[in-house]
């Protein structure tokens, strides 16, 4: 699959698109004021052990305390020593019976006032601190290094047995006692001089780590990962990858220092993929990024059969409702909702990515009354999770229509990274209607007529809530006149929020 990787980058913010046969599927958005710190590696000093939520505040000396789930430090060993053992079983050595892990609890592990070294594995939201664990990883192009962790474990993605055996080989000649790494996907083909050239890059960042973490006290940062058009270089580049376009100078001969330090290997011919845009439309116009964006914000999605999806964000679940809309299909009605599920299962696994939803998610599909149809759904959907880099669990669809699924989440979703809850709704995607804030005027009156001694009553009102009052609701001021003898005088102000009105 072609792939391009679109880099825009001003004073004000650095915004990275992935496009895939041309079309938007992930982007990446950066402030300096709101610079993300996942990966980043902080010297914290416990502030507060919680043993009823066996959870632990944590200052590493951003704005909120830091969170750490005592699962953090156990059940992430446990997921390590599995990948080792699966590496293991991969490599035809055969598996080992696993150890029970025992379970700690959180006062066990840390200590108030207690300094520890902790790195962010999700960032923080307008409510709560970021997670943390205790358990670092230092990625690289080819290697991640775990400290914590003594053995070798490949990725998955690299499915043949040869080559995970080889990999292995390689660098476990070469890794210092004591240290463990995971083998990532892009080293699939890459010699010994490229790990070894990764190897001691790594290994320095982790000496630099130490060495600041033995003589500085906390809350300190120790060590911050690459800003983000390196680190989306460094983690989605691949050979599918055909071109990345940046319009900043500055930031171009970076990543070409980069891309031909690290990833132009073992002296392949290839044409060079950097390329930096002259253009004079900007450039996400240029590649109608924009326009893809304003439409991954709003709440309905357009399939292009007719039919739709309608996305609701909540603070603990995102809702995703399928309908058939405009499309009347062709032959008969179950082929018709057939037919609208499919598009829907793909264009919500890329809607999953591009908005960057995270946690519960729940699917509803239109019910389908034939098993088999429910099946190639299903199917269907998973197969194209699969693009997805965040982990994804799924279940099966219900006999309602439904399919329960979680997505990873490590940053704010699109729509928090570049809107924010509506002034005049709070969040909840709704406003009182005239008619009822017309009412309302009607009561305040009642309340403080006896206190009104003048003749006269003026109604300070929105310019919609006044046009309403003139046109279809004036009986309101006509009872108004009737009950409580006095006259009215109706006054727009556009400064007033919709919803609020002044009587005096």
């Amino acid at each position: 699959m072609s792939k391009q990787i679109i880099i825009n980058v001003t004073g004000l913010e650095t915004r990275v698109a992935l496009l895939e046969k041309g079309e938007l599927v992930e982007l990446f958005i950066e402030t300096p004021r709101e610079k993300g710190v996942v990966g980043n590696i902080y010297k914290g000093k416990v502030e507060k052990v919680l043993p009823g939520m066996q959870a632990s505040f944590v200052d590493i000396g951003l704005e909120r305390n830091a969170f750490l789930f005592v699962s953090d430090i156990q059940r992430e060993r446990e997921e390590l020593e599995r990948m080792a053992e699966d590496a293991e079983e991969s490599s035809g050595r055969g598996g080992r019976r696993r150890r029970p892990w025992v379970k700690s609890k959180v006062e066990e592990l840390v200590r108030e006032g207690e300094e520890i070294l902790l790195q962010v594995t999700k960032e923080p939201t307008e409510t709560k601190g970021a997670r943390i664990t205790t358990h670092i990883s230092i990625p690289g192009r080819y290697l991640v290094l775990m400290p914590n962790f003594q053995r070798i474990g490949v990725s998955r993605k690299i499915d043949k047995v040869e080559e995970r055996k080889r990999l292995r080989q390689v660098l476990n000649g070469m890794k210092p006692r004591g240290l463990g790494f995971i083998i990532r996907t892009a080293a699939r083909g890459i010699g010994e001089r490229e790990i070894r050239q990764d190897l001691d890059s790594i290994l320095s960042v982790w000496k630099r780590i130490q060495k600041r973490r033995n003589f500085q006290p906390g809350p300190i940062l120790l060590h911050e990962d690459l800003d983000l058009p390196l680190r989306v270089i460094r983690d989605l580049f691949s050979p599918e990858v055909k071109k990345v376009v940046l319009d900043s100078a500055s930031i171009f001969d970076q990543a070409r220092e980069y891309y031909r330090h690290w990833i132009a290997f073992r002296g392949r011919r290839r044409e060079d993929p950097l390329e930096l845009y002259r253009g004079k439309a900007p450039i996400f116009d240029h590649y109608g990024i924009e326009a893809e964006i304003e439409r991954a914000i709003k709440r309905r999605v357009w399939l292009k059969s007719g039919g739709y999806l309608v996305i609701d964000e909540a603070e603990a679940l995102t809702t995703i409702d399928v309908n058939t809309g405009k499309y009347v299909g062709k032959r008969n009605v179950e082929e018709t909702i057939l037919k609208t599920n499919l598009e829907a299962a793909r264009e919500i696994a890329k809607q999953l990515r591009l908005r960057n939803i995270g946690g519960i998610i729940i699917v509803d599909f239109i019910d389908m009354e034939k098993e088999n149809h429910r099946n190639r759904v299903y199917n269907l959907f998973r197969e194209v999770l699969r693009a997805d880099r965040s982990k994804v669990n799924i279940l099966r669809i219900s006999e309602f229509g439904l399919v329960e699924m979680t997505r990873e989440r490590t940053r704010r979703s699109l729509t928090h990274t570049i809107g924010e809850p509506c002034l005049y709704c709070e969040g909840s995607g709704f406003i009182k209607s005239l008619v009822t804030i017309s009412h309302e005027i009607y009561r305040e009156v009642q309340r403080e007529a006896s206190s009104l001694p003048a003749k006269k009553i003026t109604i300070h009102v929105h310019p919609d809530v006044a046009e309403l009052l003139k046109g279809e609701e004036r009986h309101i001021l006509e009872e108004i006149k009737e009950r409580f003898k006095r006259k009215v005088a109706l006054k727009a102000r556009p400064e007033l929020h919709r919803e609020e009105f002044q009587i005096t």
